[in-house]
């Protein structure tokens, strides 16, 4: 069903908790297209799946399924936790504490000296250092922290290495580490799915600590990820002059905890309480449902009202006249579909 064309992740849980079970939404959604005006609708061909299946064990890679044992618990609390999560490596590492590591990919040499102790320490400390495997802070974490344990999320499928010149700390992670991907076998990464790739990061963790990051840059968008999931923030500040550093800065003087040293992070995160992932399963929180028809009409009325200049959030909610509830779940499927793009500031453009 998650392969199937127009079923993205909120289409997906709504059509299992219509039709009771995926058998049944499969069978009904044919007919469920049709009625929002799509016509000649099929399913994902068995065939393509059970071809994914191949280059998966092709690759070493196997599936965690959320709700499953080995599936990560402060990840399965997000509200758009990947359903599924394709892996290469070691699974005792879903079920250690974890601290995303991020920041630019031209980082200076402070900033990669700063990210490479950051993340020995840690690793050290027993704390699994999550990145996204790009160049600069990325690399620099995972290297550090390759021995004892270190997770990267891949932006395309996880048989897929971006950049190329990261294969060799790519294989290398997936020995001594792990790589997660929510995205099919095979698939090449685009622009739209790094957004995509940087909530996973976020919601894996504890932290989110920022290295090095520019005014308008992915490791920013990946903290306000991690502020939406209530996850804490924390940056490394740097000079005034440094445009790298013009984001830290700028976290740090919106409430960002100051990092001077993996100490600094450990404290932070030692007063987080434990995730209460097994009671979330068990006695979700009730929400609304809507048919895909009312999803369409919603994401139309979003796309009308936005245009090449950016629009606050908080204004196009206004606009519709409707509760954020119910807008942020569409936001969020138009922007990995790359419909609309997020800027800073919460603002919101429509790609045209």
């Amino acid at each position: 069903m998650l392969r199937s064309r127009r079923v993205g992740i909120a289409t997906y849980r709504r059509l299992l908790n219509e039709h009771g079970s995926a058998r049944n939404a499969l069978d009904a959604l044919p007919e469920v297209a049709r009625s929002a005006g799509v016509a000649g609708y099929q399913v994902c061909p068995i065939g393509v799946v059970e071809a994914e299946f191949r280059a998966a064990r092709a690759a070493g890679a196997f599936l965690l399924a959320q709700g499953s044992p080995d599936y990560p618990a402060l990840l399965s609390e997000i509200s758009d936790a990947p359903p599924l999560l394709w892996a290469i490596g070691r699974r005792d590492l879903l079920h250690r504490p974890m601290v995303a590591l991020v920041g630019a990919r031209n980082a200076s040499s402070l900033g990669t000296r700063m990210a490479k102790a950051l993340a020995s320490e840690l690793s050290q400390a027993g704390i699994v250092v999550v990145s996204g495997l790009a160049r600069g802070i990325d690399t620099a974490a995972h290297l550090a922290s390759l021995s004892d344990g270190t997770l990267a999320v891949q932006a395309g499928g996880v048989d897929v290495i971006y950049p190329a010149e990261n294969t060799k700390l790519a294989e290398d992670i997936g020995k001594q580490g792990l790589r997660l991907s929510e995205m099919p076998m095979g698939v090449q990464p685009q622009a739209r799915h790094f957004p995509a790739r940087n909530r996973i990061i976020s919601g894996l963790a504890q932290a989110v600590v920022v290295v090095e990051a520019a005014a308008k840059s992915g490791s920013l968008i990946t903290a306000r990820n991690a502020l939406d999931q209530a996850r804490d923030v924390l940056a490394v500040p740097g000079h005034p002059f440094d445009a790298r550093a013009a984001g830290c800065n700028m976290l740090i003087r919106d409430g960002a905890l100051l990092v001077r040293s993996a100490q600094d992070v450990i404290e932070a995160i030692g007063t987080i309480a434990p995730p209460q992932s097994t009671l979330a399963l068990e006695t979700p929180p009730e929400k609304p449902v809507r048919t895909l028809r009312e999803t369409a009409a919603l994401h139309s009325q979003i796309l009308a009202r936005l245009g090449p200049s950016p629009v606050a959030e908080d204004q196009l909610i206004r606009d519709l006249a409707t509760s954020s509830s119910r807008v942020a779940p569409a936001i969020m499927d138009l922007e990995l579909d790359g419909k609309i793009k997020r800027h800073a500031g919460g603002l919101l453009a429509r790609v045209i």
